[in-house]
């Protein structure tokens, strides 16, 4: 079984001429690099030449898978393995100091929604703060280039993961606004099948144990990538990038999920419903039906290269509102106070929708999901939740 098989269209493969131009001889350093979209940019920028390459990530057994898999190939630049936090201002300009990054790939962030939902002040000092610390570094080291990784779950967002990304995509706006010499740059783009704690590994977990298969909601749908195509937009928005601008890749029409767990059980020589069941488990905590690339402010229009759009943004953003909410945010954060976190996210991102539940927060589920539910279990279907 081949998880490219569960895209239901062809691979993109762009044209890595620029990227090569971009990165040969160059120091490129990259946060999160035992992650699933950071390895994976490491081991593509590693074939394009570049001088030095920097991995910088704060879990010590996947630094060392990734720095193996790289040390293991015929052709390596000079690779080196930190050890470090994002939110570390010290460590960080400690690195940036030492090895001083032509290019910076910040792929460092907390990803995963009903964790988040769980721990909201942690995503804010993971994903807001980090960000704060990676891109300021960027520019007082007078990096040539910060690509930021965001995600579509940061339009319009139900979560406090979605949110989060969406102050960092601010954070990248304003710093941009006086960038000395460096261009910055976000890249947004949906679920990669088969990263890290994702849904296609923990459904292939549950067929191996005999199923049930577990699906949120029969209509639920995202938008899929395969990793290295992640990987190649993140890379070539690098090389767009002439000032600062967000980028967003063209990934056809969003997959539903339940199509995905019956596909995946075919593949894996079984027949569903039968061998191996799927039960419906409801929504879980700030999750949505379907996601979005761009909010009423924003429109998409060509990029110049095939399959990657530009993100263009009628919202304007006041920098010292911004620079003064941001900073409560990050002092509610420090101090876990979680609802206070709620609601300056709620204040900073204004499409941000959540309901308060207790001292938990979570999306509540649409009137038609709900419906949808009930309808199934008075028809006798497999619903858990």
């Amino acid at each position: 079984m081949a998880i490219e098989d569960l895209l239901p269209r062809n691979q993109v493969a762009l044209n890595t001429d620029g990227v090569r131009r971009l990165i040969a001889g160059k120091r490129v350093l990259v946060t999160g690099a035992g992650g699933s979209i950071g390895s994976e940019l490491c081991r593509q920028i590693a074939t394009f030449g570049p001088s030095d390459l920097v991995l910088f990530e704060r879990y010590e057994n996947s630094l060392y898978t990734i720095v193996n898999d790289l040390t293991d190939r015929p052709i390596v630049p000079k690779v080196h393995a930190v050890i470090g936090d994002v939110t570390d201002v010290a460590r960080v300009h400690e690195v940036f100091g030492q090895h001083r990054p032509h290019i910076v790939f910040h792929a460092a962030a907390h990803k995963h929604v009903p964790l988040m939902e769980a721990n909201p002040s942690e995503a804010v000092k993971n994903n807001v703060v980090g960000t704060q610390t990676v891109a300021e570094a960027a520019r007082r080291f007078s990096a040539e280039r910060f690509v930021l990784i965001s995600t579509d779950k940061a339009v319009n967002p139900t979560s406090v993961m979605g949110a989060t990304k969406r102050v960092a995509e601010y954070i990248v706006q304003t710093i941009a606004a006086d960038p000395g010499d460096t261009r910055f740059v976000a890249v947004r783009f949906g679920n990669v099948l088969g990263s890290n704690g994702s849904v296609i590994p923990r459904m292939m977990d549950q067929i191996r144990a005999g199923g049930p298969v577990t699906v949120t909601h029969p209509e639920i749908r995202r938008y899929f990538m395969l990793i290295p195509e992640a990987v190649q937009l993140v890379l070539q928005a690098a090389v767009l990038v002439k000032e600062q601008a967000t980028f967003v890749l063209e990934m056809g029409e969003q997959v539903r999920i339940l199509d995905v767990a019956r596909n995946l059980i075919r593949l894996s020589g079984h027949v569903p419903d039968e061998d191996i069941p799927i039960s419906f488990i409801g929504l879980r905590p700030g999750e949505k039906l379907h996601e979005e690339l761009t909010t009423h402010d924003e429109a998409l229009e060509p990029a110049g290269v095939e399959k990657i759009l530009r993100v263009r943004c009628d919202e304007t953003l006041d920098a010292e509102w911004f620079a003064d909410n941001l900073a409560l945010l990050i002092e509610k954060a420090a101090i876990g106070e979680h609802s206070e976190v709620i609601r300056q996210l709620r204040r900073i991102v204004p499409t941000y929708n959540c309901r308060p539940v207790g001292r938990r927060y979570h999306t509540a589920p649409t009137i038609d999901a709900l419906a949808q539910l009930d309808s199934m279990r008075a028809a006798g279907a497999n619903v858990v939740a």
